[in-house]
C-alpha cells in the first residue's frame, strides 16, 4: 500500500461506525480501526481522533434502560460511556505500543480565543509527545451542544485547529450520494464535490441509526469548514477493509471535497478579521529583521515597549522601531506579564513569572506579517 502523502490526520468516527449498525460498540470493528491508525502512525503521521460513541457506551454499560429522550437522560448516558469508552481505546492502541489521551472540549472552548489557545496547545503537545489525542464533545456537562451533528462540525473545527492536512469522516455510507440511497435505488455516489450548495444540502439526508447525532447535512457543515481551513475532506464508509489506509493513501474511495485555501491564506483571513485589542508592541531593529527575513518568533529580548491592556490569547499589533506596523498574531502572555519579561531571555521567563505559556510572546505560527 502506497505511503500517505499527509503529515497530520483527523479522523472522525460516527457512532455507526464504532457499533457497526447494532447497539453495542462492536470490539471486532475498533479493533481494526485502531489497526489501521497504528500502521498510519508507524510511517509517522500524526493522527487526531474525533470519536462519537459516549452515549451508546452508556446504554451498553448501563443494560439499555428505558429513559426519557431529554436532555439529563443524554448527559447521564455520556457520563458512564465516555471513560468506558476510552478505556477500550487505551487497551486496543496499548497492543501497538501506543499511549492514549483525552480531550474533552465544546464549541465555545474553540471560538473564544483565549480558550482556543489553551486547547491548541494541550493538542500540540500530546502529538509532540507520539501520544494520539482522542478528542470528543463535553457531552455531560453541556446542553446546548447536544444535538445533530456535534462531532462533524467539532471534527472540522479540530482539523482547523490543527492545521491537519486531511480530515475523514468515516460513516455508514459510502459517501455522498445524488439522493438518499436507502429510497432513491437511481443514487449515484458522487466521488468529488468542487462547490457545496443548497441542492446538495437538500439531498443530503439525516442519521436513521437512533445511535447517533448526525446525518450527511452535518458532514457537508463540516466539509465546508474544513476546507475553508485549508484541509482536505474525505467522506467514506468505516466498513470499508482498510479505509483509513487507503484514504491516506490518496485512493479515490468516498467523496472527497478539495481544500479550497491553502493553511497560510485561511490563517492569514482568520487573524485579520479577529478582534484586535488597543495593545500593541514595539520591537527593536534585529527583531523587526529577525520576524521578517528569517521567519522568526516573536521572543522577549527584542520587545522594548508594550501598549495596552491585553490578555493572553488576544491578537495584537507588533510595529518595528519606525512605528511601522509589521503584523500581528496571537500573543502567549497577557500585557503586564509582557512588561515584566520584555527586553529578557526566553530561558528567564519561568524564573520572572514563576511559570511560563512557552519561549515565545507570539509563535511563528500564530503570526501574520503585513
Amino acid at each position: 500500500m502506497a505511503v500517505s502523502a499527509y503529515h497530520r490526520i483527523v479522523l472522525k468516527l460516527g457512532t455507526s461506525v464504532l457499533t457497526a449498525g447494532t447497539p453495542y460498540l462492536n470490539r471486532p470493528r475498533l479493533i481494526e480501526l485502531v489497526r489501521q491508525c497504528a500502521r498510519l502512525r508507524e510511517q509517522g503521521i500524526e493522527l487526531i481522533i474525533v470519536s462519537s460513541g459516549a452515549m451508546a457506551a452508556g446504554r451498553e454499560r448501563l443494560g439499555f434502560p428505558q429513559l426519557p429522550p431529554n436532555v439529563p437522560a443524554r448527559q447521564m448516558l455520556s457520563a458512564v460511556g465516555q471513560p468506558r469508552l476510552m478505556a477500550l481505546y487505551q487497551q486496543f492502541f496499548e497492543i501497538y505500543g501506543l499511549h492514549v489521551g483525552q480531550l474533552l472540549l465544546t464549541r465555545a472552548d474553540l471560538q473564544d480565543r483565549r480558550r482556543y489557545l489553551n486547547a491548541r496547545h494541550t493538542l500540540m503537545a500530546l502529538l509532540a509527545q507520539g501520544v494520539i489525542p482522542i478528542i470528543n464533545e463535553n457531552d455531560s456537562v453541556t446542553a446546548e451542544e447536544i444535538r445533530v451533528g456535534d462531532n462533524d462540525n467539532l471534527s472540522a473545527m479540530v482539523a482547523t485547529l490543527a492545521e491537519a492536512d486531511l480530515l475523514i469522516l468515516l460513516t455508514d455510507q459510502p459517501g455522498l450520494f445524488t439522493a438518499d440511497p436507502r429510497k432513491d435505488p437511481t443514487a449515484r455516489l458522487i466521488p468529488e464535490v468542487e462547490r457545496i450548495d443548497a441542492h446538495l444540502l437538500a439531498g443530503a439526508g439525516q442519521s436513521t441509526t437512533g445511535l447517533g447525532t448526525g446525518g450527511m447535512v452535518t458532514k457537508l457543515q463540516a466539509a465546508e469548514t474544513a476546507t475553508r481551513g485549508g484541509a482536505t475532506v474525505v467522506i467514506a464508509s468505516g466498513a470499508q477493509p482498510d479505509v483509513i489506509l487507503r484514504l491516506a493513501a490518496g485512493e479515490p474511495l468516498g467523496t472527497r471535497f478539495h481544500a479550497r485555501a491553502s493553511r497560510p491564506e485561511s490563517r492569514k483571513r482568520w487573524l485579520l478579521a479577529g478582534y484586535t485589542t488597543s495593545g500593541h508592541i514595539v520591537v527593536d531593529e534585529g527583531a523587526a529583521r529577525a520576524l521578517l527575513h528569517n521567519g522568526s518568533s516573536l521572543l522577549p529580548i527584542g520587545i522594548r515597549e508594550v501598549h495596552g491592556d491585553f490578555q493572553r490569547g488576544d491578537t495584537i499589533s507588533i510595529y518595528g522601531p519606525s512605528g511601522r506596523e509589521l503584523g500581528r498574531g496571537l500573543t502567549n502572555y497577557q500585557a503586564d506579564e509582557v512588561r515584566r519579561i520584555q527586553g529578557r531571555h526566553s530561558r528567564e521567563i519561568e524564573a520572572i513569572l514563576g511559570y511560563e505559556y512557552g519561549e515565545e510572546v507570539i509563535h511563528r505560527n500564530d503570526l501574520i506579517l503585513l
